[in-house]
């Protein structure tokens, strides 16, 4: 056991809490002093802010019932307590959000349990394999928690991150001959830890343990990494070229001649060839594709397996938390030990802090290792690529390429939902690829439909219900097969330098894109039916549950809010935007930014405008033309 987070007050109140939003089922336990303990476990690795807010919630909870009942939440009849927490389901969206902050970390720590896991016919953790001989490539990894004295280097090109867009100009930059140094603030994991446990590896390998969260007219949790890899360790694997469409509007409307069709589509090509894309196998597609397929057939859509760079796939449905078989081929198996192959230096558990500036000029950066050294790494061209929510923190601390004002505006992310068809007979889908289907045909409707199945414990923290409601929705959960869509958004947001240095996210939903997630709500609720479901789950306060194709009426009539919904996003792109206008973009065609020479930024803040489709491919393919444009300038 931990050493206490919580007072022994707080620990009563949150155990009052847990037993009323978890009373048990005929498989699953009620929560107990077990539950409270596992939450306390995981309040011992946030940060101390956030502890103290968990127990001011706890407080807040716990005395909001004085008014009606002159009583605290602790004190009073099981029956009361469910209604009060029932109210805060159905209430405002301030109550609604208040009551999950707390609910969603309990049913976390209730469901992540062997025998939650084991009663929901799902593993609760994938054998690990055995460990491999080191790879010759691994003696060019400098781990940042071994590195204690300050050091000094000189390169061509110095890297910052090693997500899609900085791990694939790294490979390209020194497989072209120049000496590249890449840095990267998390450590280097290998699938011998990879052991599918989703708490572990949120904590391995997700920043903020996935808690990252942009703030508007509804909160959106937007999961990145923190790792060697970047978000790509931590994806589906869906490789999905850029729609035709989206390039030549870049051309169009940001002067981008030469990110046309004809110009990028090569790279996109060459970049699918490198990493096998292929669509997923059926027979790791399982009832998900099987009736999702059934369904579309009924309604005359069309539909198909997904493209992904997996290729060896063998269904483990572990995607989003390290692939035990090296199967998925994310940046930490394809890009970077080719970047090393070729002769690159990685530093891990390293972070950096500046760009090193002489005169106007980037000429390198300043880091700091775990171990607490300084590390200095001067270049002949400094390359930012910390994704579209990291990059533009560094530039704004600095006052770097922001003449335009646009550095940390522009940003879009595809705002996203899952829902959940019920059938009366039990579905595999605990083992089968969590995004290995698809629909097709509603992308000029800025709708993408893809599978989205999640482990017990992420999947009960994904709905608010409490009490008996949610019990009965968690039993269903192997009877479930559960679909995502996510919209082509045409909102933008904005990312600041918030408390700490983090990420402070602001983005509202608008009301076109609004009618994009109720007109992909309807669709999807029609396929679940259509494919024989006997209810349809939706993430929509006041729609739990559809119980037939009539409840489609009535929730196409309802006067719904932004609010709610319950929303997640996986694709940030735009806030370090490309364009030939210096006063509408940070970064020209070529990646340099408009005002500091020598500083490029190669992620997928560089792109212009919302893709519609899972960006992977198009910032791979963007990064290896940028670093083979860079390496031939510093060829000349």
């Amino acid at each position: 056991m931990t050493s206490r987070i919580l007072s022994d007050r707080e620990r009563q109140i949150l155990a009052a809490l847990a037993e009323t939003i978890i009373p048990g089922s005929a498989r699953i336990s009620r929560a107990g002093p077990e539950t409270v303990d596992r939450v306390e476990e995981f309040l011992s690795v946030v940060p101390p802010l956030l502890q103290r807010g968990f127990g001011a919630l706890l407080y807040l909870l716990e005395y909001r019932t004085l008014p009606r009942y002159l009583r605290p939440f602790t004190n009073l009849l099981e029956a009361q307590r469910q209604r009060v927490l029932e109210s805060m389901v159905n209430g405002s969206f301030t109550n609604r959000q208040l009551l999950r902050m707390v609910s969603a970390t309990v049913k976390v720590a209730h469901f992540h349990d062997p025998a939650v896991y084991k009663a929901l016919n799902c593993e609760f953790e994938v054998e690990v394999p055995v460990q491999r001989e080191q790879a010759p490539w691994m003696n060019l990894v400098n781990d940042g928690r071994e590195i204690s004295n300050a050091e000094e280097l000189e390169c061509d090109v110095v890297v910052v991150g090693t997500g899609a867009g900085g791990a694939a100009a790294a490979k390209a930059m020194a497989e072209a001959g120049l000496a590249v140094v890449i840095i990267e603030e998390g450590k280097l994991h290998t699938r011998e830890q990879f052991n599918g446990n989703t708490i572990e590896m949120q904590r391995l390998m997700y920043r903020d343990l996935g808690g990252v969260l942009s703030l508007g007219n509804v909160p959106v949790l937007i999961p990145i990494g923190r790792a060697v890899g970047g978000t790509t360790i931590i994806n589906s694997g869906t490789s999905l070229p850029p729609p035709e469409e989206v390039l030549n509007g870049w051309v169009r409307d940001f002067g981008l001649r030469q990110l046309g069709p004809d110009k990028l589509m090569p790279y996109v090509e060459r970049t699918l060839e490198y990493l096998e894309v292929a669509p997923s196998e059926a027979k790791y597609i399982g009832d998900v594709g099987r009736l999702i397929a059934k369904g579309c057939d009924a309604l005359g859509y069309a539909h198909g397996p997904l493209p992904r760079n997996a290729p060896g796939c063998d269904g483990q449905a572990r995607c989003a938390f390290g692939c035990p078989t090296d199967a998925k081929r994310s940046t930490n198996i394809a890009h970077i030990p080719a970047a090393l192959r070729a002769n690159a230096f990685l530093f891990t558990s390293t972070l950096a802090e500046s760009v090193l500036l002489e005169g106007d000029r980037a000429v390198g950066i300043v880091a700091k290792t775990a171990g607490g050294a300084k590390l200095t790494v001067r270049a002949r061209a400094t390359v930012l690529a910390c994704g579209s929510l990291l990059t533009p923190l560094m530039l704004l601390r600095q006052g770097l390429a922001n003449r335009s004002l646009q550095v940390g505006r522009n940003l879009t992310i595809h705002p996203a939902f899952g829902m959940g068809g019920e059938f009366d007979f039990k579905t595999d889908g605990f083992r089968t690829v969590p995004q290995g289907y698809g629909i097709h045909g509603f992308w000029p409707e800025g709708l993408l439909f893809e599978g989205g199945t999640a482990p017990p414990d992420v999947f009960a923290a994904s709905t608010h219900e409490v009490g008996h409601t949610f019990m009965a929705f968690a039993e269903s959960m192997d009877r479930l097969i559960t679909f995502g869509m996510a919209i082509k958004d045409t909102a933008r947001g904005h990312v600041f330098r918030g408390p700490s240095g983090r990420p402070l996210i602001t983005y509202s939903v608008n009301n076109n894109d609004l009618a994009r997630l109720r007109l992909g709500t309807e669709i999807l609720a029609r396929i679940f039916f259509a494919a024989g479901a006997i209810r349809v789950h939706l993430p929509v306060r006041g729609f739990p549950t559809l119980e037939d194709v009539s409840d489609i009426e009535r929730f196409k009539n309802a006067r719904l809010r932004a609010r709610d919904y319950d929303l997640t996003a996986y694709h940030p792109l735009g806030t370090t935007r490309m364009g030939v206008d210096s006063r509408r973009s940070v970064v020209g065609p070529d990646h340099q930014t408009h005002d500091v020479p020598g500083l490029y930024i190669i992620d997928g803040g560089v792109i212009p405008s919302s893709l519609g489709v899972n960006p992977q491919i198009t910032i791979m393919a963007m990064a290896t033309r940028a670093g083979e444009l860079l390496a031939e300038r510093l060829s000349d």
